[in-house]
């Protein structure tokens, strides 16, 4: 079973949100990069590019499939995790730590509602499998 920590929020595309008061931290969760297999390319905007809720803001290219990333909410990009550049599997080893994606500056925090909670997102996968 993959892993859902209970202290994240998550969409029906997989990835998981950390909120830290206006800033979003955003990655894939454990779920989806077990899917994916192993991560070989992360496409992600740059700092200060605007994210929409539920509108692309990136690819995920793995060994057998390549996956848009979708923003979990709007906002602007503040900060990108630089270091999947070069090393993109670290989101297979560690997606909810070192494999983060990028932060977002919530243009409306209550887009945050529409988020499903890790019991929610838990119902989801486990009907997927």
């Amino acid at each position: 079973m993959a892993e859902v920590p209970a202290e994240l929020a998550y969409t029906n595309e997989h990835e998981w949100v950390k909120v830290d008061g206006n800033i979003a931290t955003v990655g894939i969760t454990d779920y989806a990069q077990g899917e994916l297999g192993d991560i070989v390319f992360v496409e992600l905007p740059a700092e200060g590019d605007e994210t929409k809720q539920n509108e692309a803001f990136g690819t995920i290219e793995a060994v057998k499939a390549v996956s848009e990333l979708f923003a979990p909410v709007s906002g602007k990009v503040v900060a990108i995790n630089s270091a999947l550049e070069d090393e993109p599997e670290t989101i297979n080893s560690d997606p909810y730590g070192d494999g983060w994606m990028l932060k977002i500056e919530l243009a409306d925090p209550n887009e945050l509602e529409s988020l499903l909670s890790a019991e929610d997102y838990e119902k989801i996968i486990t009907a997927e499998d």
